[in-house]
Parts: structure tokens; C-alpha cells; sequence
């Protein structure tokens, strides 16, 4: 489980492609590690992977077919920067929302504009995710917590602050640019339970 809210950036240092499967080496920039075991889970731009092995100033982590299939990891390069979250403790400060680390779809940046001091993102999405989505409401971006600001037909937009903007990746993102989505794992619940009945 994770809140959403990135520790740090780094980057993809290799990818070597195994019958389909891929194993990631990733530089993970100022994240600290040592609190870090194998097995421990570790978000990449919102997706859930486990580390398999960890080196000074990263770890390596094998990617299914079914993950690079539904994510934005299909398209990922060596060199290509990433968001990164370590799993949550009891401890942590809950700063962002409930995350789980699993993308239910891809979306594609639309528009960017200034807005004041912030940046005023339009993301288009799926139909299939467009429901859970809510204007106020919680939505991961590549791992990133972000409040949704609006709905309009087939995309919905969020304004990212500076701090935002520094701290993860957000500030690369261009027309055109593919992200990971993760919608609100409460309204993902509350559709089981309507519907709970009609799946006997």
C-alpha cells in the first residue's frame, strides 16, 4: 500500500527483455534504501514492484507480461525518469490517499496550461475508468496523490503546484505523453458492493 505522495525521483538504468518478462535496474536518485529488504515493495510511476535486488543507490525489479502489457511500461527506455514511493509503514504520515500500486489504465496528456502559479493539466482517459472518476475527488498520476479539479467528456483535468512539480516528474510531462492511471480504490469498492447481488 501506498499514500501517492513521491519520496524521489531517479531514473531506468537498464531493461533487459526476458521471453516477454523484463527485468528493470533502476537508479533511485536520493531515495533511501537502507530501510529496504528483498521482497519489499516499491513504486515506479505508480506501479507496484518488488525488489528482487538492491545496490547502493538502486534495486532491480522483474516486470510481468500482464504489467507491461496495462502499463506505461511498454514504452519506458533506459534513462527515462521516473517517480518512485516505498511502500507505506504504520508510521507514515498519511498525506495522500490509498493507493495500491495497481494502473487501471493509461491516459495521454491532452493540454497544459499556466495557471497562476500552478500548471493546469487535462488528461484524456479510458471510458471504462471515466465513472470512478470525480471532480474533487482522489486520482494516482504515475504515483502521484492529485485532486481532480474537472470533468469534461472523455478527460478530466488537475492543477499541480510548484512543490508538485519539483519533486516528480510532472514538470517533463507533454502533449502527448502517456501516464499512469490509478483510480480511487474506495469507488472501485463501493461499485462491488452495489453490485454484489447480481454477481451471484
Amino acid at each position: 500500500m501506498f499514500t501517492g505522495i513521491i519520496e524521489a525521483t531517479g531514473f531506468i538504468e537498464s531493461i533487459e527483455h526476458k521471453g516477454g518478462d523484463a527485468r528493470f535496474v533502476f537508479n533511485t536518485g536520493k531515495l533511501a534504501l537502507d530501510d529496504v529488504a528483498l521482497g519489499d515493495s516499491i513504486a515506479c510511476n505508480g506501479v507496484c514492484l518488488t525488489v528482487i535486488e538492491k545496490f547502493k543507490q538502486g534495486f532491480a525489479a522483474d516486470v510481468s507480461v500482464e504489467t507491461i502489457d496495462v502499463t506505461c511500461m511498454k514504452f519506458y527506455l533506459p534513462k527515462q525518469v521516473v517517480n518512485f514511493e516505498k511502500a507505506m509503514l504504520p508510521t507514515t504520515r498519511f498525506g495522500g490517499h490509498m493507493v495500491s500500486g495497481h494502473v487501471d489504465a493509461i491516459g495521454e496528456i491532452v493540454s497544459i496550461e499556466e495557471a497562476a502559479r500552478s500548471i493546469q493539466y487535462k488528461i484524456k482517459a479510458p471510458q471504462e475508468v471515466l465513472k470512478y472518476i470525480a471532480i474533487k475527488g482522489s486520482i494516482t498520476v504515475d504515483g502521484t496523490s492529485l485532486t481532480v479539479n474537472d470533468l469534461e467528456k472523455d478527460q478530466f483535468s488537475l492543477n499541480l503546484v510548484p512543490h508538485t512539480l519539483q519533486e516528480t516528474i510532472a514538470d517533463s510531462y507533454e502533449v502527448g505523453t502517456q501516464v499512469n492511471l490509478e483510480i480511487d480504490l474506495i469507488a472501485r469498492y463501493l461499485e462491488r458492493l452495489m453490485h454484489a447481488d447480481k454477481a451471484e
